[in-house]
Parts: C-alpha cells; sequence; structure tokens
C-alpha cells in the first residue's frame, strides 16, 4: 500500500495489546507516517492481559499509550443497567462483549481529543459487529474525526497473515498458528471465537474454558448464594453490601466454581451472517436470573410482561452498538421507573452447572398468600370468576354456536335450472315491453 503520511498526523488506536491491535501499531506507521496513540481501557480483562501493556505498545511502536481504569464505570453504568433490563441476545447471550464496546470507544474519543489526534483507528474486522459499536459511537460523541479501519484496507486476510506480519517485524504476540482463538474478556465475561469453533459440528475442546469449572468437576455440594436488590441494582451479596465491582467478581469466583454461566451459541451478526461462539458469564448469570425472580414477586402482570418485550428491543439495541441514542435513554427511562419495587433478596442454590431459585423476599411483594394459597380465604370470591369467563369466552361461545348451525340445503339442479329461466323470460319480456 501506497503511503498516506500527508493525510494524519496522530491517530488515536483502540489498542488491546492482542494480535490484531499490535501489528495495526506498525501498520499505521508504515502506512500512514503517523504518530499512534494507543488507548487502553482497564475494564477487568484481568492483570495478566494488562501487565507489561503499556511498554509492549511503546517498544511497538507508539508514541504514547493511556491505560484507563474504567471497572467502576463499567459496572456501575453499563452492566447494572443491562441487569435492570434484563436483555439476553437470542435466549442466551449476555452481551458481554457487546455492552463494553461504547465505553472503550468513549474513552478513545476522550483521549483523542485531549491530545489533539486527527483520526481514529480499532482493529475490528470487516465481518464482525465491533466495527459497527465503535463507529456508532464515534458518529455519536466525534463526528468530525475521521477513522481508519484496517482490516477494510490492508492485505492481510486471516490469522495466520497478521501472524506472520507480527513476526517479521518482531511484535510479540501470544497466539500461534496451531491455537488460534479470538478472545475478549472483562469483568463480566470472556468470549472464545475462532479455531475449531468456527465448525459448528465441532464440540468445544475442554481447554477453551478459562473462568468456570467443568460441571461435571464441580463441588459434589451444593451452594446457596443470597444475592440483594435496591431497585433493580444489585448491592449485596450473602447480605454484605459490595461495591460493584467487588460484588461482580465474588460472584464470578462463587459461579466459576460451580461451572456455571457457560453458553455455545450460534448467532446472527448485526452485519448478516451466523457466527459460532463459547461464552462463559458465571456472575452474570446469577445475576440475571436473581433479577428475574425478584421481578416476579414484585411487578405486575402488565408491566412484567411489557417489560420482556421491551427487554428484546434493549438487547437489539445493545448488540448493535446503538448506546448513545435517544432510544436507549429512553428505554432506561422505562426500566428505571419499572424497577422501583424491585427491591429485596433472592437465594439461589449453584450446583454443578445449575441454578435453581429457592427463596424470594421483597418488601414490595405483590404475592397475597390468602388470595394465592389453596385453602379459600376472604380475599377472593370464586363466583366472580364465572362473570369474567363468561365475558372472555363470549367471542368464542358464538363462533361455536355459528359452526354448529345447520346449514340451509341447497337447492335441486332442476329447481335452479327453472328459476334461472324464470328470470331470462322476465327479463326479456321486460326489454320488449321497453322496446
Amino acid at each position: 500500500m501506497a503511503s498516506k503520511e500527508s493525510q494524519f498526523k496522530k491517530v488515536a488506536l483502540a489498542y488491546s495489546g492482542g494480535l490484531d491491535t499490535s501489528i495495526i501499531i506498525p501498520w499505521l506507521k508504515e502506512n500512514y507516517g503517523c504518530q499512534v496513540v494507543a488507548v487502553c481501557g482497564d475494564i477487568g480483562q484481568g492483570g495478566d492481559e494488562l501487565t507489561g501493556l503499556k511498554a509492549k505498545a511503546k517498544k511497538t511502536g507508539a508514541s504514547e499509550v493511556y491505560i484507563e481504569d474504567m471497572r467502576e464505570e463499567f459496572v456501575t453504568d453499563y452492566l447494572w443497567r443491562l441487569v435492570r433490563s434484563g436483555a439476553v441476545y437470542e435466549h442466551k447471550y449476555l452481551l458481554g462483549t457487546s455492552i463494553a464496546r461504547p465505553l472503550l470507544a468513549k474513552k478513545q474519543v476522550e483521549v483523542a481529543l485531549a491530545t489533539g489526534c486527527d483520526a481514529l483507528a480499532h482493529g475490528c474486522t470487516g465481518k464482525g459487529n465491533d466495527q459497527v459499536r465503535f463507529e456508532l459511537t464515534y458518529k455519536a460523541l466525534a463526528p468530525h474525526l475521521p477513522v481508519i479501519a484496517p482490516w477494510r484496507e490492508w492485505d492481510i486476510i486471516s490469522r495466520e497473515d497478521a501472524i506472520e506480519y507480527a513476526k517479521a517485524r518482531n511484535v510479540p504476540i501470544a497466539q500461534s498458528t496451531t491455537k488460534i482463538y479470538s478472545r475478549d474478556r472483562n469483568i463480566w465475561h470472556i468470549s472464545h471465537e475462532g479455531g475449531e469453533l468456527e465448525d459448528p459440528a465441532n464440540a468445544p475442546t475442554d481447554g477453551i474454558w478459562m473462568l468456570t469449572t467443568h460441571p461435571w468437576e464441580a463441588p459434589d455440594k451444593p451452594e446457596t448464594v443470597k444475592v440483594g436488590f435496591a431497585a433493580g441494582i444489585p448491592v449485596s451479596v450473602n447480605g454484605k453490601e459490595l461495591s460493584g465491582v467487588k460484588l461482580l467478581e465474588t460472584l464470578n469466583k462463587i459461579g466459576g466454581k460451580h461451572g456455571v454461566g457457560r453458553i455455545d451459541l450460534v448467532e446472527n451478526r448485526f452485519v448478516g451472517m451466523k457466527s459460532r461462539g463459547c461464552y462463559e458469564t458465571p456472575g452474570g448469570e446469577i445475576l440475571m436470573t436473581a433479577v428475574r425472580e425478584l421481578e416476579s414477586l414484585t411487578l405486575d402482570k402488565s408491566t412484567l410482561h411489557y417489560k420482556q418485550k421491551l427487554a428484546l428491543d434493549y438487547a437489539e439495541l445493545v448488540y448493535n452498538g446503538l448506546w448513545f441514542t435517544p432510544l436507549r435513554d429512553s428505554l432506561d427511562a422505562f426500566f428505571s421507573e419499572v424497577a422501583k419495587p424491585v427491591t429485596g433478596e433472592v437465594t439461589l442454590r449453584l450446583w454443578k452447572g445449575r441454578i435453581d431459585p429457592i427463596s424470594r423476599v421483597s418488601p414490595n411483594s405483590l404475592y397475597d398468600l390468602d388470595i394465592a394459597s389453596f385453602t379459600m380465604g376472604e380475599s377472593y370470591n370464586q363466583r366472580d370468576a364465572r362473570g369474567f369467563i363468561n365475558l372472555i369466552g363470549l367471542p368464542i361461545q358464538v363462533r361455536a354456536m355459528l359452526k354448529s348451525k345447520p346449514k340451509a340445503k341447497k337447492q335441486p339442479a332442476s329447481a335452479v335450472k327453472k328459476l334461472k329461466g324464470l328470470l331470462a323470460a322476465g327479463k326479456a319480456m321486460k326489454d320488449t315491453l321497453q322496446g
């Protein structure tokens, strides 16, 4: 590719230290002749991923490196909104990668504006969802900054090509051609894609999982965990109030030990194709289960069912990268209002990959024992049931009666023929008289 050094002076790159972004630094310098500002957000990837990251980026050619601790912001401003909404994508996916991208892109924009960058860059492929999530955030927060997406420009077409490019430039990477996985990790989850997982006929190997114990190797004795909520937001574990980060770390540890939170999913990407990935979300699975149980106790039928409908829209919105939009703000306002009574504690039993609710307690419970009990109480007059059943069933009853009515007998063909003859004769007489 010909040099484009006159186009941009300084580019802010969303940097993770993985294969793609590691080779993008030298690629940008070679092809655009620009300075590269590497921006990385600590959203709970774990110490190993961040250890030595600044030195690596500098060694690879970055002129400036910014690593921002955004864990608490990620949990309280993004993940807790997700929990409160109950959003799950395609029945399984708890949106661990999707929900993180707007925050990372937001921080990248903030650094770009503060350091005088004149372009933004990311390492997302032209096939994936992340390019959409990053670039929609750029459009919302810095619409004037151009975007460089190397995967849509360069001649590298595979992970193998990227590895060769890195080796040729002495860029340190963890991937190899014998075991190539694309992983994304944060405090909410870890995703696994690529390698043998690209064929949905292949079962994931035992060694792919990183956060969760194999259910068959989990403890034989179940463990109970009590999760407390205030207005739909998690606030405590086993009666102890914790910060958002500490609470999620605690549940990740408990859930991971018992093998909960694993999914294997063939999903529909935003760009239209299908992809297969394996996800681990131990603490998230516990929280989503708990909040659903508490809502069943504290929300009336109509509100709960409508919330479930909007949760599907929220999941689509998050998955598609439309976080910084008026619609997301409006949906959050709805979920915030609905969640006001969702306060209380839910006790769950964890055992070999299973999560079973065993107790739900709330000061705002709508469960009336006198009404719900099979013992006949004074709060519910059973005779009232006849009236609403008759009203609801009226259209059904009328339709059934019409269907069962005897039909009029069909006239014989000779009678029909005779009638047609009389009508024709009458018409001919009328024409004669008029003539």
